[in-house]
């Protein structure tokens, strides 16, 4: 798939999130890259054979106090060639793209990995 679709299923991603997390996103900048760079891999403590399909780089909104101010935005990262490796078909692609935003963003809003996980099972049940 190119980049531009890809870019646009991320988009299609975003804006299925309810309107009212989409109005408290605050200071954060979501883009595609190919896959994940060594930073953001040992920054992960990815092991050999480990798939990221995206990841949030910043301080959650829970985590921000009174000191929180002229910091440069966080970063979702949604990455492309893993999403594409692991779903096949474009529908796998563009479910798996929606998710993937969803996960980072929860992050965002200051979800650990367990919380995000019980929720995605809550969503998806």
């Amino acid at each position: 798939m190119d980049r531009k679709k890809f870019e646009q299923l991320v988009n299609e991603g975003i804006q299925a999130i309810p309107k009212k997390f989409l109005d408290k996103l605050d200071n954060v900048s979501i883009v595609v890259e190919e896959e994940p760079n060594k930073f953001q891999r040992e920054e992960t403590g990815m092991r050999r054979g480990s798939i990221l399909f995206g990841l949030y780089e910043g301080v959650p909104q829970t985590a921000r106090g009174y000191y929180y101010g002229s910091v440069l935005p966080d970063k979702i990262t949604i990455f492309q060639k893993p999403i594409e490796q692991f779903a096949k078909t474009d529908d796998a692609i563009r479910d798996m793209v929606c998710e993937t935003v969803w996960h980072e963003i929860a992050h965002h809003f200051g979800m650990d990995e367990k919380e995000v996980r019980e929720a995605e099972k809550k969503r998806n049940s």
